[in-house]
């Protein structure tokens, strides 16, 4: 048995059956790490000494009865813009290298109270700004099923560590698709849940308005399973939602009989990858076959949501890391004589060249002057794309999109192009726009062996019907059994 192939769910089998110990499964993962992180280069910090302790004493606990949860001893990884209690918390940035969380973020809270243990902090793009986790202060992290590809980003940390087996899950944040297509280039399943679902408190923030913390898993039970965990309404948070609970498990029928389900047709139109357009044909005709009601519509929010989503997310970038100063927060640089020059060097050498650029273009939309012709203007586009939406939801229960327009693309392809790049979120940025839950599954690979993701996106706090959309795509056409992570490729 490779433990490290089990999915969360079976893992929990496996220690109920006392099949396996939570030591066990904790000194697998570590195994993994010390195997593979130097190929992958998925962590920034690992926590596998405390791993280790915590393993026996949660152990012992359970087997006194002094701990019945049915996560105890599950471990799990952390991107790392997620505050963790005597932990660093650095956002893959020089500005905030040596960092330590005085608080734990309120998703962090939840995994403690079930007693699952924390492996490590996962490398990201610098305060989540980036498509490839390239602008990594640290490290280029790679991506498992060809070391000399991306694994996406910004959460390519995390993805990379679900696909390469270094962790059983991980937790994301998704401003403009960096859960999705991390997931999507990693062969891996990731969810971004409803703006306000899942609290937002100990995350340090790129754009407010539309960041959003979510799971990305070996699949998608156990996407329902951390779902569970870590969504509701929290006090520490005014954005997040005052719903009833739910258990996203219970929604998992494997069946799609009835299900409308939208494909809009510029989704699909030009620049998007010929292999990637065949694949996600093909899990159309897939979900057709099982019942599901398909029809092409017209749903022209692409062609305006990459602009609106970058003067929006930038603007609110420019605002959040004001703070990160040299006096309040972060890196303070050591020769400045003046408080003028504290700022100007502590921010110049703090940050990287891709914050910067995201700081600069902010700053300029945000100016007197320019308010109303950009910020103001692209606000009221993103109430355009919200109402496109509600319209088709009127219609059709799910929308199918490509989560990426192509596969994982070579390192360093992109980075001297940052236009290039930002293209990458071109069918994810529309979602966070208009608040919705969408989910990435793999539905096959290319003819290079790299995976293929398929977005699935749902009315407002409809997780349940784009989950059981995605549960039984999984199960027809059983992609992990599948394929496999290659590690082919190298250094380069």
């Amino acid at each position: 048995m490779n433990i490290t192939e089990l999915t969360v769910h079976e893992l929990q089998q496996k220690l109920k059956s006392k099949e396996l110990t939570i030591p066990d499964i904790v000194r697998a993962y570590i195994d993994r790490i010390n195997e593979k992180e130097k190929d992958v280069q998925a962590f920034v910090t690992t926590l596998t000494d405390e791993a280790n302790k915590q393993a026996k004493d949660i152990e012992e606990k359970v087997s006194k009865g002094e701990i019945n949860g049915e996560f105890a001893g599950i471990p799990i990884g952390i991107k790392d813009n997620m505050c963790t209690k005597g932990v660093k918390t650095t956002c893959s940035s020089k500005m905030l290298e040596n960092f330590i969380a005085p608080y734990d973020a309120t998703v962090v809270e939840k995994l403690n109270d079930e007693n699952i243990i924390n492996l490590g902090k996962l490398n990201m793009d610098e305060f989540a700004m980036g498509g490839s986790t390239e602008y990594s202060y640290f490290k280029k992290t790679r991506n498992p099923w060809n070391l000399n590809k991306v694994p996406g980003g910004s959460s390519g940390g995390s993805a990379a560590a679900v696909a390469a087996g270094m962790v059983p899950w991980a937790l994301g944040s998704d401003t403009g698709g960096s859960i999705r297509q991390p997931a999507s280039f990693c062969g891996v399943v990731g969810l971004k849940p409803t703006y306000g679902l899942v609290s937002r408190y100990g995350l340090v923030a790129f754009a407010s308005s539309l960041d959003q913390i979510g799971p990305i898993t070996k699949d998608v039970y156990d996407s329902s399973l951390l779902l569970n965990l870590i969504a509701g309404q929290d006090e520490k948070d005014t954005t997040s939602s005052d719903r009833e609970k739910v258990d996203y498990t219970k929604c998992l029928k494997n069946d799609v009989k009835g299900l409308k389900i939208g494909v809009p047709k510029e989704f699909f139109a030009e620049g998007i990858n010929e292999e990637v357009k065949a694949s996600l044909e093909k899990a159309i005709t897939t979900y057709k076959k099982l019942g599901a009601e398909i029809e092409e519509f017209s749903l022209d929010v692409a062609n305006y949501s990459l602009a609106t989503y970058y003067i929006i997310a930038c603007a609110e970038a420019s605002s959040n890391l004001g703070r990160f100063d040299g006096i309040r927060y972060g890196y303070r640089a050591k020769d400045a004589k003046s408080l003028k020059e504290i700022f100007k060097k502590s921010r110049s050498e703090g940050f990287g060249t891709e914050v910067k650029r995201r700081i600069i273009l902010g700053t300029y939309v945000l100016s007197s002057g320019y308010y109303d012709a950009y910020y103001k203007k692209a606000q009221q586009v993103r109430t355009l794309v919200m109402k496109q939406f509600e319209k088709a939801f009127e219609k059709y229960d799910i929308i199918v999109t490509p989560t990426s327009p192509t596969v994982a693309f070579d390192i360093g392809s992109k980075t001297s192009n940052p236009l290039e790049m930002y293209l990458s979120d071109i069918c994810t940025v529309s979602v966070n726009i208009a608040g919705l839950p969408a989910i990435s599954i793999p539905c096959g690979v290319d003819s290079q062996g790299m995976p293929i993701g398929m977005q699935l996106i749902g009315n407002k706090f409809c997780e349940e019907t784009i989950l059981n959309a995605a549960y039984t795509l999984e199960q027809k056409i059983k992609f992990r059994e599948n394929y496999q992570p290659t590690f082919k490729g190298g250094a380069n």
